[in-house]
C-alpha cells in the first residue's frame, strides 16, 4: 500500500460565463422532465458554470502534481457536471502520462470518495498500482432546484486531488460505513483506543457528532461543501498531520440518509 505523497486543493475558482448551448439544454430537458422536474435556465445563467474539467485542470497544474505519471486515476463526485459530455477521468489520464486505468465513481453521494479508497486499495494490494490519483470534484451549477445546493448553507465549487505513491506516511488502513453517527462514533472510539494520544478525527459539516470522551483530537470541517469537505482538509494538511499524528480518521455523514462513512489512515 502506498502513502499520500502529494495533494492539491481548490475552492471557489473563477466563474465562467453562461454558454447557451441548445444541445446541452435539450439534454437537461430529456434527463429531468420524465421524472417531474423542471429545467430552470435562470439557475444556469446565474450559476458559476465551472466544469469538472476546469477544476481538474487547475488541480493538475499544481507544481507538485503537473509532472507526475499515474497508473490509476479515479474521479469522484456527488453532484453532476454542468457540462455532461466530458470524460474527465480520461482527460486526467492523458495529462498524467496516458497509461493509467481511469474511471469515475458517482451516484453514491458523498460516499463516492470513500468507495474510491476501497477500489484503490484493491489495486495496490494486488500490485496493479504503484501511483494512484483520486480526484474529488464538486461544481454547484444545477439546471433544476437541488436542496443541497439551493437550500441551507450555500455550497461553493471545489476540488481535492490526492496522490498515493509514497513509501512512508499516511496509508489507507480501513474504509467502513455505518448506519448512523452513533454507530460510527463507537467505531471511531475503537480505532482511537488502539492509538491513544496519536489519533486525529476529522469530521464533516453534515451532522453533530457524538462526544468522543477525549479519546482523540477532533477537527470539524467548515460548512460550504458537500462531497469535498474532509478531502479538502486532507489535501491541505496531510504533511502536518502525518508529522503530529499516527492515525487520521476521516468521517462524513450523507445528509439525505444519515449513513456515515469513515476512512482510517495510519502512519507506516
Amino acid at each position: 500500500m502506498q502513502s499520500v505523497s502529494a495533494a492539491a486543493a481548490l475552492v471557489a475558482p473563477a466563474p465562467r460565463a453562461y454558454h447557451d448551448d441548445p444541445s446541452v439544454l435539450a439534454f437537461y430537458h430529456d434527463l429531468v422532465e420524465p421524472f417531474g422536474s423542471v429545467v430552470d435556465e435562470e439557475l444556469l445563467r446565474n450559476g458559476a458554470n465551472v466544469f469538472h474539467r476546469d477544476i481538474a485542470d487547475t488541480l493538475l497544474d499544481d507544481e507538485e502534481i503537473r509532472d507526475l505519471d499515474a497508473d490509476l486515476v479515479i474521479v469522484t463526485h456527488a453532484l453532476p457536471d454542468v457540462h455532461p459530455f466530458t470524460a474527465v477521468a480520461s482527460h486526467m489520464n492523458m495529462r498524467l502520462g496516458g497509461k493509467a486505468t481511469s474511471f469515475a465513481i458517482s451516484e453514491q453521494g458523498l460516499a463516492a470518495p470513500f468507495t474510491a479508497l476501497r477500489v484503490m486499495s484493491g489495486f495496490q494490494r494486488s500490485a496493479r498500482s504503484r501511483r494512484a490519483v483520486i480526484a474529488v470534484l464538486e461544481q454547484t451549477t444545477m439546471p433544476t432546484h437541488h436542496p443541497l445546493v439551493h437550500d441551507g448553507e450555500p455550497l461553493v465549487d471545489s476540488g481535492a486531488l490526492l496522490v498515493f505513491g509514497g513509501d512512508q506516511g499516511l496509508r489507507v488502513d480501513a474504509v467502513e460505513s455505518a448506519e448512523s453517527v452513533a454507530s460510527a462514533t463507537e467505531r471511531i472510539r475503537e480505532i482511537a483506543a488502539a492509538d491513544p494520544g496519536g489519533t486525529l478525527v476529522v469530521v464533516g459539516p453534515w451532522d453533530t457528532w457524538a462526544d468522543l470522551d477525549g479519546t482523540a483530537e477532533v477537527r470539524r470541517v467548515e460548512a460550504g461543501s458537500y462531497c469535498t469537505s474532509v478531502w479538502l482538509d486532507l489535501a491541505r494538511n496531510w504533511r502536518n498531520w502525518q508529522e503530529n499524528h499516527t492515525t487520521v480518521v476521516l468521517c462524513d455523514v450523507e445528509p439525505r440518509t444519515g449513513r456515515a462513512h469513515l476512512a482510517a489512515l495510519k502512519f507506516r
